[in-house]
Formats: structure tokens, C-alpha cells, sequence
């Protein structure tokens, strides 16, 4: 597989925090890579750095060669490179699927007057908006939720319904911030199934987990970073058998990153 994304040199100061240091990895096109390491380590940094909603110190992250560090992060998400964020880009008073036709207005070729005014080219918008709507709430099992107000939704729900904002955007890299926290053993396994199919409609993800268990089960890679620096990168076999690793997780039981 050809890399899509090179993170090259990353560093990010915050007066005399070094909050990455010289963070280098590239991802694969369609594979699932994931970013772990212990509470503050720096996982956030970076994911807001990939993203561009911080501009790195020095160091770039290219997209197909292409630097977009320093770029606004809605020029970034027309690109393809989309955050998701836990819960913080739900209407919680809308439907799930208001909420989804919402966010496909990032790629919507009529303007904000022309949605004002309800022209050929809004309408056309907003057909083909409501339509892939519909097809993602069901691509992710929400269907029969699809009008449910959001706030009544249940955690591992709320989740999914994060993850259909995210591929409403049409990305070509979708960034997951902890899309297993907070789940039970059930909901886990679904959202494990989500993001494998999220992958499985081309779409390259990347993202930060605490979940060690699920990072291991569904990773193609991952990359480790322990006080703002990469220690580890590799398969997650690799991983878990890489010294350096285990003694970032203060000496934890091997069950604590997924052995």
C-alpha cells in the first residue's frame, strides 16, 4: 500500500512544554493505524497537529505530498483529512439524521445564498444530502433511530452517530478520537465492526485509543509515543512484545496492553 499520509519531524512547543518532539510515521492508504501511549503523552497534540487545528513549531504533515500543515482545518477537511470528535459536533436537540444531512454541507456545491434562496443547485444539495444521509445511518445501524432526537441516544449509539457526521464529509482519512471510550464489551465489538467497515468502504483511518484490547484487535499498526516522543511503531505483535512499550505503561500487567 502507498503511504497517503507523512508525518515528518513533528514538534509542538507550548512556551517551555515540548508537547511532541520530532514525531515521524507515514500511514498507509486504507489502513487502520493507531496512535496509543499513556495519559499525556502527547496523543492529542498530535491528532490536533495531523488535523491543523495547531500548527506545529516545526516539522510538517504532507497529504498525498502535498504539506497542509498550517492550512485551516476546513481547507483540510475539503481535502479529505477529517476529525472526529467524541460528542462536542452533535446537535444533541436534532434527529441522527438531521445531524448527518448537516454535515454533509462541508461539500455542498451551492453557496450559503443559495441555500437562502433555495436555488436549482441548493435543492439538487440537499436531494443527494438527504439521500446519502439515509444510506450512511444504515451502513452504520442506526436506521431505526434515524429520528430519534440525539440526546436520547445510548453511549455506544452516540458514538456511531459521531462516526456518520465524520463519513457524511466524504473523507479520504477519517481521525477517530477514542471511539471506544466509555463502551461496554458489546458495544465495543460493534464499534469495532464500524470502523472495520469504515475501512472497508476505502476510507483510511487513523486514531487515538485507550482501549488496549480493541487497539490490538483491529490495528494493521500502530505507533506508541510516551512524553511526547515515538518509542515503538510496528504491528500490534510487535508491539506487544516491544520492551520500551511495557515499561511506558509503568510496568502494567500484560493485560493492560492487550497481551
Amino acid at each position: 500500500m502507498a503511504d497517503i499520509l507523512e508525518v515528518s519531524a513533528l514538534t509542538k512547543r507550548f512556551g517551555g512544554l515540548v508537547a511532541n518532539n520530532d514525531i515521524s510515521f507515514n500511514v498507509r492508504e486504507n489502513e487502520i493505524l493507531s496512535v496509543i501511549g499513556p495519559n499525556g503523552a502527547g496523543k492529542s497534540t498530535l491528532f490536533k497537529l495531523i488535523a491543523s487545528f495547531l500548527s506545529p513549531t516545526s516539522g510538517e504533515v504532507r497529504f498525498r505530498g502535498k504539506r497542509i500543515s498550517g492550512l485551516a482545518p476546513h481547507t483540510v477537511a475539503r481535502m479529505g483529512i477529517v476529525r472526529t470528535f467524541q460528542e462536542t459536533t452533535i446537535f444533541k436537540t436534532m434527529t441522527v439524521r438531521d445531524n448527518v444531512i448537516i454535515a454533509h454541507h462541508l461539500r455542498s456545491r451551492a453557496n450559503l445564498l443559495g441555500f437562502f434562496f433555495a436555488t436549482k443547485t441548493a435543492q439538487e444539495d440537499e436531494k443527494e444530502f438527504a439521500r446519502s444521509a439515509d444510506e450512511i445511518i444504515d451502513f452504520l445501524g442506526l436506521g431505526h433511530q434515524r429520528n430519534e432526537i440525539a440526546s436520547n441516544l445510548p453511549h455506544g449509539h452516540l458514538r456511531a452517530l459521531g462516526i456518520a457526521i465524520g463519513l457524511a464529509t466524504n473523507p479520504t482519512v477519517l481521525l477517530l478520537d477514542e471511539p471506544f471510550a466509555g463502551m461496554n464489551h458489546d458495544e465495543t465489538r460493534r464499534a469495532l465492526d464500524i470502523v472495520r467497515g469504515v475501512r472497508d468502504r476505502g476510507v483510511t483511518v487513523l486514531l487515538v485509543e485507550h482501549d488496549m484490547p480493541a487497539v490490538m484487535k483491529i490495528s494493521d499498526r500502530i505507533v506508541v509515543i510516551n512524553f511526547g516522543q515515538k518509542i515503538a511503531e510496528g504491528t500490534p505483535k510487535e508491539i506487544q512484545e516491544n520492551p520500551q512499550v511495557i515499561e511506558a505503561y509503568l510496568g502494567a500487567e500484560d493485560a493492560s496492553i492487550g497481551m
